[in-house]
């Protein structure tokens, strides 16, 4: 492991609240709703993001903190990937339900 990959907390010892907390933030929902489309991990820099690169930092480490997340280095590049398969198996569903109401929320009327 890459001595600076950031630690990441077990999704067993992550609760609901942090979760919901964390989603909370359309930024945050955004980030997520990316990597659950994903097959392949996304760089930082790789989200078309609507903040200065400070917030973005920021939003990643809740995500990271939150369980949600999982970051590591490929060369300078730090990497992201969805933790979906240990959500899935802690919080059945609720990452899905969460990105399947944030996408109707952002679908335009009609």
């Amino acid at each position: 492991m890459d001595s600076r990959t950031p630690s990441h907390p077990s999704v067993r010892d992550v609760t609901l609240q942090q979760i919901l907390e964390a989603l909370v933030d359309p930024v945050r929902r955004g980030i997520v709703t990316r990597l659950w489309d994903s097959d392949v991990d996304i760089k930082c820099g790789g989200f078309d993001l609507t903040v200065s690169k400070s917030t973005a930092t920021h939003h990643f480490n809740v995500l990271r903190e939150a369980g949600l997340i999982r970051q590591h280095y490929a060369g300078t590049a730090r990497m992201n990937t969805l933790r979906r398969d240990e959500l899935e198996e802690v919080f059945p569903g609720l990452v899905a339900s969460i990105v399947t109401a944030d996408r109707r929320t952002l679908a335009p009327a009609g």
